[in-house]
């Protein structure tokens, strides 16, 4: 049973696209693909070399103009994805500006549309493709606490962060997308599911190393674990559902956060 157990986590010649493989999670994801036999194609706006064993591809999902005409392009070349995850972080350079108080239209829409917007035509594009070819795929998006709960303004007292407004949002959109997928995809096999993290040691709004000293004390004295999570922590979650171990897991927020939602 064990045995079998083992043999259901690997990936091997599976298909694996990740989306923003380069980035801070994406490129645990990566690693840990190839560590259970996975054939990875990263996707991503810049190279990184994280291994000579994957495949890269540059492509930029906040151009929605030319989404689905990039995106098939990369269909043909490589073929339909077994499994497909996006770590990807579109977003605005004026993405620090928008909290409730600093927030225009304009921004909040354009965020919307190159974040969500981009996360959800993708994941349909592959769902539909993986039924085309019947495929029995996987199809997993990197989300977070805030799509399920309040931003909790406390962690940000005598910090220069502060909430953000279309965050919430996307993330809370893109969650209900994930069951309604679930729901729509499930009848052909096609399993869609969501990966909620907290906080993360080095992480914050899509870049790395931008946390403040009393943000991480206000965090880790609220969360019942006490410390912040980590990028291999996340990437661990992700590869299991990946995974034929994880085959009757559908439509679901799992959720890789010290226990955050729980208080």
């Amino acid at each position: 049973m064990f045995k079998n157990y083992l043999n259901s986590i690997k990936l091997t010649n599976k298909k694996v696209y990740i989306l923003g493989g380069c980035g801070l999670i994406g490129s645990k994801v990566v690693k840990n693909i190839l560590s259970v036999g996975g054939q990875v194609i990263i996707l991503d706006i810049k190279k990184k070399e994280i291994s000579k064993n994957v495949k890269y591809e540059k492509f930029d999902c906040s151009k929605l103009k030319t989404l689905d005409k990039n995106f098939n392009k990369i269909l043909k070349k490589f073929g339909c994805p077994d499994i497909f995850i996006n770590c990807s972080y579109p977003k605005t350079s004026d993405w620090n500006q928008c909290s409730f108080n600093k927030i225009t239209l304009q921004r909040m829409t354009k965020n919307v549309e190159i974040h969500m917007n981009s996360y959800a035509w993708l994941a349909k594009m592959v769902a539909d493709k993986m039924v085309k070819n019947k495929i029995k795929g996987s199809i997993i998006s990197l989300n977070s606490i805030y799509g399920l709960l309040g931003q909790d303004l406390n962690i940000y007292e005598k910090t220069s962060m502060t909430e953000n407004m279309p965050y919430t949002m996307i993330k809370g959109g893109l969650i209900n997308l994930t069951r309604q997928m679930a729901s729509y995809y499930g009848r052909f096999g096609v399993r869609v599911n969501n990966i909620c993290s907290g906080g993360l040691t080095g992480h914050i709004a899509g870049q790395s190393n931008k946390q403040e000293k009393q943000f991480i004390r206000h965090y880790e004295k609220k969360v019942p674990l006490k410390r912040l999570g980590n990028s291999e922590e996340v990437a661990n979650v992700v590869t299991f559902v990946a995974s034929d171990a994880a085959s009757y897991i559908t439509g679901s927020n799992i959720l890789v956060d010290g226990g955050w939602t729980i208080i």
